[in-house]
């Protein structure tokens, strides 16, 4: 088996890490157990680009459980554990190609690795895979049933390549349904970036000014997490409807120029380029401490504060400290790259139960539609959403009501008015 991970040895405590993360997964695991005896992926060869995670690991053993031939490379050079990696390999037998805190080459180098298994389907998070394949791997194509794309900005990228009309296979907006961004994007990244952000710096929270770039789902989490913390929480916008939002949700809210030289803390989540500038940075107070939770570290332009300063170094694990001309000191936070997933362990398993649960099902949904299916961007299925919604309030023990015949007339129907 060819794979590459940074030690073996550290597998022992990736297995316990890995059915840590299992206990808070019931969805999933009700889904492998139907996946063991039904095993509708049997044969099937899967590539995955993914955070290698704890979370993750079981998503893998489900697809492995219905029958998949399975190999995952990182959707991010700082994301994976390295433990769990080590497990997936030496435990499961499930090929690895990730290393935390590899460089380019070498993450570019794991993406081919994962395409040279001939994948017939894909499983991306950030569009790195598909990208490859539209562009240096196109001998794959014709052998892709379709792939499925588990985040905000990965979701951006593949209906651009519809709209333009690059796209040769099928896609799965995994990120688009209610059951992942209304719980993942919220309420996941929401807690994970906070712990990333204390993990790596010991910052406090209250009485702080926190900056929040981006009102979309992931963003909604952080400000209301770091509210919830104590802060004073400023957000910008380009977005007249989500900066409306944000307010009536009594956030502040004013462009970034205008928040740069009030801040403390500035966190980005808006999947664009450059939402931090050097002109922010050169108003920002000295020890500002800047953060991303967007999945490229092209939020803040790292290039330009780079040139500008005078020297940098690493001051703490993941916090790098960049000295401008005028002797003012501002924070880097993991490279800029997501600080949820590369400070900590990323969104916890609870809330991933739901992400991988729809990742499960329409790797499922995919095989029964093989070949069937346009080159375009389909949204999950409504009953699908649903399903997995019931499955999670079970396994929390919440009941709901159901509608009785009178009320579903009611709604049907449109001869009773007031």
């Amino acid at each position: 088996m060819n794979y590459d991970v940074k030690d073996l040895s550290l597998a022992p405590m990736g297995v316990k890490r890995i059915t840590w993360a299992e206990r808070d997964m019931p969805v999933l695991r009700s889904i492998r157990e139907r996946f063991a005896r039904e095993l509708p992926l049997k044969g099937l060869k899967v590539s995955c680009c993914l955070h290698v995670t704890t979370e993750t690991a079981n998503l893998l053993l489900t697809l492995k459980a219905g029958g998949a031939d399975v190999v995952i490379c990182a959707s991010n050079p700082l994301s994976t554990q390295d433990d769990t990696a080590a497990a997936l390999v030496q435990k499961y037998g499930i090929p690895v190609f990730a290393i935390k805190g590899e460089d380019n080459d070498t993450y570019y180098r794991h993406l081919n690795a994962a395409l040279d298994h001939q994948p017939q389907m894909t499983m991306d998070d950030g569009a790195d895979l598909v990208s490859m394949i539209l562009t240096k791997r196109k001998e794959l194509t014709a052998g892709i049933i379709g792939s499925l794309e588990e985040t905000t900005t990965g979701v951006i990228r593949l209906r651009a390549m519809e709209k333009q009309g690059v796209l040769t296979l099928p896609v799965v907006a995994i990120n688009d349904t209610p059951t992942k961004h209304f719980f993942d994007n919220r309420y996941g990244t929401g807690q994970s970036t906070l712990d990333g952000v204390m993990r790596a710096t010991n910052f406090l929270f209250a009485g702080q000014y926190v900056v929040v770039g981006g009102y979309g789902w992931c963003g909604r989490g952080i400000a209301s997490r770091a509210r919830g913390m104590g802060a004073k929480v400023i957000v910008t916008e380009i977005d007249p409807l989500k900066a409306l939002e944000a307010t009536m949700d009594g956030f502040e809210v004013m462009p970034m120029d205008q928040a740069a030289p009030i801040g403390d803390l500035f966190i980005t989540a808006t999947g664009d380029i450059h939402v931090i500038r050097l002109e922010h940075m050169q108003v920002m107070k000295s020890g500002a401490i800047l953060c991303n939770s967007g999945h490229f570290n092209v939020e803040i332009d790292l290039d330009a504060l780079g040139k500008a300063a005078t020297g940098h170094q690493v001051v703490r694990d993941f916090v790098e400290a960049y000295t401008l001309p005028d002797g003012r000191v501002i924070n880097i936070l993991a490279d800029g790259r997501l600080v949820n997933i590369s400070a900590a362990e990323g969104h916890p398993a609870c809330v991933m139960d739901m992400s991988f649960a729809n990742q499960a099902l329409m790797s499922e949904w995919l095989v029964q539609k093989k070949g069937t299916l346009e080159n375009k961007v389909y949204d999950i299925p409504t009953e699908i959403d649903e399903h997995i919604s019931k499955l999670k309030l079970a396994t929390m023990n919440v009941t709901i009501d159901t509608m009785t015949p009178e009320q579903q007339k009611y709604l049907n129907g449109w001869e009773m008015g007031t």
